[in-house]
């Protein structure tokens, strides 16, 4: 692989192996672009390396140090250094560096917090909270859809209307690693969204189908990005509350937690959840003991 006088850093090339190779999403591959050109950046006009041959672990270490200085958290600190990681993983198989530098750089420390369980009852008052105009309609979709399937938000805002079966309640998910599977929702969903669809048919009308047929629209029949779905849960938060600073990923959560407190199987709440580890699920699940070992004692033939 030679190096190109306009991707000295062989950025590019990097990205084309993570989207043609390792089947990342578009929004992965944003955001490891931003993470290597910053670093780039840093060592060019910091450290005056001119390629990833002239960096070395310390140079690695001094441009975390430097984030950390700057006023970035740790877990976003910890991202970065996982960027660097696969970057240099990629140039080291490659044959471009002799090793990869960011392997002896350990993970800066990332204490791991949860969202508080939110009780079922808090976030029906939300739900109920949405106002029954056109945005309404479909505000309430979409959350009834984040918490009634356990969806992810980029998840969510990836959806096309063919991937509903409204029939049988049913919604194609493609996520981590375009993973797809098969994630069934309830019936307060259902009626959420068929009360949406008209709105959003209105709001497209006309449209070209340049960017697949998203199934969540603003009014101007455009595909809702994932910052618009942030304002909407913050909205809805806003109207009602005591709602524990609820975000989008808190809705996740409650959907886990709230499936294991009725007696789910936690392999069966891991693949609706779309984890690749068992052990993911049982940290992004957590339940009152007490209310464990009564659902136990109730199931258990043992017990």
């Amino acid at each position: 692989m030679q190096r190109r006088a306009d991707d000295p850093w062989f950025l590019e090339r990097f990205l084309e192996h993570l989207e043609w190779e390792r089947n990342l999403s578009q929004r992965t591959l944003t955001a490891y672009r931003r993470e290597v050109r910053r670093f780039a950046e840093f060592a060019g006009e910091e450290l005056g390396r001119k390629g990833p041959g002239e960096v070395g672990a310390g140079d690695v270490r001094g441009y975390l140090a430097h984030l950390r200085s700057s006023g970035l958290a740790a877990r976003s600190v910890q991202r970065a250094l996982a960027s660097l990681r696969s970057w240099f993983r990629f140039l080291h198989g490659e044959g471009l560096v002799p090793a990869n530098p960011a392997e002896l750089v350990p993970h800066p420390r990332v204490e791991r917090r949860l969202p508080p369980t939110v009780p079922a009852e808090v976030i029906g008052r939300m739900l109920d909270g949405v106002a029954d105009t056109s945005a309404g309609r479909r505000d309430r979709a979409i959350l009834e859809l984040l918490y009634g399937a356990g969806l992810r938000v980029g998840e969510l805002v990836d959806l096309d209307l063919d991937d509903l079966d409204r029939g049988r309640r049913l919604v194609r998910v493609s996520g981590k690693g375009r993973k797809e599977r098969i994630v069934p929702f309830g019936t307060k969903a259902q009626q959420a969204i068929e009360a949406y669809l008209p709105e959003r048919a209105r709001w497209r009308a006309g449209k070209i189908l340049e960017d697949g047929d998203p199934l969540f629209v603003n009014q101007r029949g455009s595909r809702l990005s994932d910052r618009s779905v942030r304002r909407i849960l913050d909205a809805a938060v806003t109207r009602t509350a005591g709602l524990y600073g609820l975000h989008p990923h808190a809705l996740r959560h409650a959907f886990a937690t709230h499936l294991l407190e009725a007696g789910m199987d936690l392999r069966a709440i891991q693949e609706l959840l779309g984890h690749a580890s068992l052990a993911t699920t049982q940290v992004y699940t957590h339940v009152d003991l007490a209310h464990l070992m009564e659902v136990y004692r109730s199931a258990h033939p043992k017990a």
